[in-house]
Formats: structure tokens, C-alpha cells, sequence
């Protein structure tokens, strides 16, 4: 949610930064300018009602004392407690019509992103070169079928397309990326956390995703009078709500927080030529990272999750790149996301592997989540989100980039001590 005191003090700035994340915002804004003006005229109201209901009710005793007639004090107060209840129901009316309308807006981009979409995404940096075959390689698809490390065909019968079974050498596989993932997030502090997999509709409201995107989640059948629950489309999702309504101290950030989790995602539409096997679906296994930091402490901390993220790829042997993503790219909640990207030889291009993201104080106010400074002064914090990595696009890059002739995939040396394998065969 954003700071309504800087939406009054800077409407048309506002308008802009909303305008290059391709939000035309002016209506919102101006209604938000016209509630907020009414709620702060009815709490006027309100104040100086109940300050002539007490004026009044001061009288009763001395009326009663000089024996005058009551009637017309107690018609009085019934009438300014009616004035009261209809100025507080409306009150109520005014302000769920704001929150609606301030939940409704995405975060401001940051100031220095391009406006547009992925056309204008910006690369910062390579690492490592792509790989050239002096074979006619496989395409990931053909190499796990082969090999027998997925069964797409299976994988279809029990839930349909979009989902697929890790089947032996390739489970343990996909088990060792995941290993290899904890373990490096392990060694650099972060705590790992298991999150449950179904949700509360308020994780989806702190995390920025509702109420716009809620269509997207798969949710959970319950009882009328049993809370509304969903399946989780990221970890982050549940990580950013753990402080939800608390006040930390200084002394408590940064929280550093990882969490593996499987990600349901309802995927619209049909799945392009490009997007087959793992690339795209509805449930992949992924390991997120998520800080709480001080305001002053966020660009640092977005630092270290890029770095965290790109480190890991690294590690792969994977040829990659990170991409400045510009302002209408960014999801709706976050401020400034890099995209680390891999090559996946049979798409003749880059697919994102890690988005990190910024929120700034967008899902703290959100969630209420804020830290009590040292001098007794008490402000939001600030939220940061990185994938530290998903496995659904590495595994099928991984396969592709490391085949050899012979139709066997040499696995990297980092995942080896998981697996037991320096190859996988037939």
C-alpha cells in the first residue's frame, strides 16, 4: 500500500511513477484525495458532536439541582447520539471505499526505471559464454525422456498439462538442486523456514497479490464459517506475512529468511511451442529468499540477494545475465526487480531463473509491519524477495547445456555429492 501522506503531497508526481508502470492513476488518485477529504471532515464532525453531547450531558445535574425540566436535555442528547451514529456508519462507508481504492494501487516504481514493458528491460551484465555444440543437440524434452529422469506422459494422466513426474535418477536430481540451493543460503545466515503450503486470504493481501491477482491462486474449498484458504504460488507469499501486525526493534533487522516450497500457480491459456516440457506449469519446486530491512538498509540488501542469486547460477557452470527490468515489467507490488536469466539452447534465448525484487515499505503498510528505532520512533520497514532459484527452467537448462554425444548429461560438480552421479546415463 502506498503512503496516502505523500499521495496528498504529491498527486501528480504519483500519477507519473504509476504512469510508467502502465497504471493510468488519475481517477484513483483524485478519488483518494476526495475520500480522504471526506472521512477527515466527518471525524471533524464526529469530534465536535461528541464534544456538544458532553456540554450537554455537563447540564443534566444542574438542571436536576435547580429543578428544571429534563425533557428537552434528554431530546438534545438523543438527537446528537443519532447525528453521532450516522456520521460514525458513514465514516465506516468512507474509509472501506479508501482502503479499497489504496489496496487497488500498485507500488510506485522506483525513480530511475525505464517506463514501458519488457521491450525496454535493460541487461546489466553477462556471465560466462553460451555453450556451442559440435553435435546436433537434444532438446530437453527428448534428453529427459531418454534418459528417463521425467515422465511427461504420467504426469499428464494424474493431473493434466502443466504438470509432470520427476521419475529416479531425475528425482534425485531435482533433489539435489534443492540441496544445493539450502545449503549455500544456509552458509550465508539465512533461516530456514517450512512454511504450511495453504494460506490465509490476508498472506495474499501483505504480499501485494490481492485483491487484483487473487483469481490466479488455486483456492481451497472450505466451510462458510472456516477461514478462506488458498494454495501458495510462492514462498514469499507466506514469508512476508511471518511479521505481519508486529514492531520489531532496530536491533532484530535484518531478518533473513529462506523457505523451500512447491508453487501452485493457475496458468491461463494455452502453452506455446517454446514453453513445453517443465518451462511452464502448474506446480514447480523452488526455494525463495525474503529480508525484512531497515529503510535506509534496502538497497544493500537488494545487492545481496542479486549477488546471492547470480552466485548460484554461477555455481552451475550456467552462461546468464542479469536484467534491469523496467517499470511496467515489475510486478504490481514491487518496486524494482532484477531478472537473473539462463540460456536454454533448444529456445534460442534467455528465460528468467530469479526475479529480485524491492517493495520498500509497500507490504509493510500492508501488513503493518514496522520497527521501533533506538530514539522511540516508530516507521514501516521494508520488504525484499528474490527467487534463490526456482528449479522448473534450471533442470531443463541444466540438461541441455551439459549433454554430451552419447545422449548422457554430465552433472555439475557442485550437485554431485547429492546425487552420487558424475554422469547419467541409460
Amino acid at each position: 500500500m502506498l503512503d496516502i501522506k505523500y499521495i496528498k503531497e504529491n498527486p501528480e508526481e504519483a500519477i507519473a511513477r504509476l504512469a510508467k508502470k502502465g497504471k493510468d492513476g488519475k481517477n484513483d488518485i483524485e478519488m483518494i484525495l476526495s475520500l480522504d477529504a471526506e472521512r477527515r471532515a466527518i471525524i471533524g464532525e464526529v469530534e465536535q458532536l461528541k464534544a456538544d453531547q458532553n456540554k450537554t450531558n455537563k447540564l443534566i445535574p444542574q438542571y436536576k439541582k435547580e429543578g428544571k425540566d429534563l425533557a428537552p436535555i434528554f431530546a438534545e442528547m438523543k438527537e446528537l447520539g443519532a447525528k453521532i451514529k450516522a456520521d460514525d456508519e458513514k465514516l465506516k462507508e468512507v474509509e472501506t471505499q479508501l482502503t479499497s481504492f489504496m489496496l487497488g494501487l500498485p507500488n510506485l516504481p522506483d525513480v530511475d526505471l525505464k517506463a514501458g514493458g519488457k521491450e525496454n528491460n535493460e541487461p546489466l551484465r553477462y556471465y560466462g559464454e553460451p555453450r556451442k555444440f559440435d553435435f546436433e543437440p537434444k532438446n530437453h524434452v527428448d534428453l529427459c525422456t531418454d534418459l528417463g529422469l521425467i515422465d511427461y506422459k504420467r504426469g499428464t494422466k494424474l493431473s493434466g498439462n502443466g504438470f509432470w513426474i520427476y521419475s529416479g535418477i531425475g528425482a534425485r536430481l531435482e533433489w539435489a538442486l534443492l540441496n544445493y540451493f539450502i545449503d549455500f543460503h544456509l552458509g550465508n545466515n539465512y533461516q530456514l523456514m517450512l512454511v504450511p503450503h495453504m494460506l490465509g486470504y490476508e498472506c495474499g493481501l501483505t504480499a501485494g497479490q490481492f485483491p487484483k491477482f487473487q483469481d490466479e491462486v488455486y483456492w481451497m474449498e472450505t466451510a462458510e464459517d472456516e477461514r478462506r484458504r488458498f494454495m501458495l504460488p510462492t514462498a514469499e507469499t507466506a514469508l512476508v506475512s511471518l511479521h505481519r501486525d508486529e514492531i520489531l526493534t532496530e536491533a532484530d533487522l535484518p531478518k533473513k529468511y529462506i523457505s523451500y516450497t512447491p508453487c501452485f500457480r493457475r496458468e491461463a491459456g494455452s502453452y506455446r511451442a517454446d514453453e513445453r516440457g517443465m518451462v511452464r506449469g502448474h506446480q514447480f519446486n523452488k526455494v525463495e529468499m525474503v529480508q525484512y530491512t531497515l529503510p535506509e538498509k534496502s538497497d544493500e540488501a537488494f545487492e545481496e540477494l542479486v549477488t546471492n542469486a547470480e552466485n548460484l547460477v554461477k555455481g552451475l557452470g550456467f552462461h546468464f545475465r542479469t536484467v534491469k527490468l523496467a517499470a511496467e515489467d515489475c510486478s504490481a507490488s514491487m518496486a524494482r526487480t532484477y531478472d537473473i536469466e539462463i540460456n536454454i539452447p533448444s529456445m534460442n534465448g534467455y528465460k528468467e531463473v530469479s526475479s529480485v525484487s524491492n517493495a520498500r515499505d509497500y507490504q509493510a503498510r500492508r501488513g503493518m509491519m514496522r520497527v521501533k528505532r533506538e530514539n522511540g520512533k516508530t516507521e514501516f520497514l521494508h520488504t525484499l524477495n528474490g527467487s534463490g532459484l526456482a528449479t522448473s527452467r534450471i533442470f531443463p537448462a541444466l540438461v541441455e547445456q551439459n549433454q554430451n554425444a552419447d545422449g548422457s548429461v554430465t552433472v555439475p560438480e557442485v550437485l554431485r555429492k547429492y546425487i552420487g552421479l558424475d554422469v547419467i546415463k541409460k
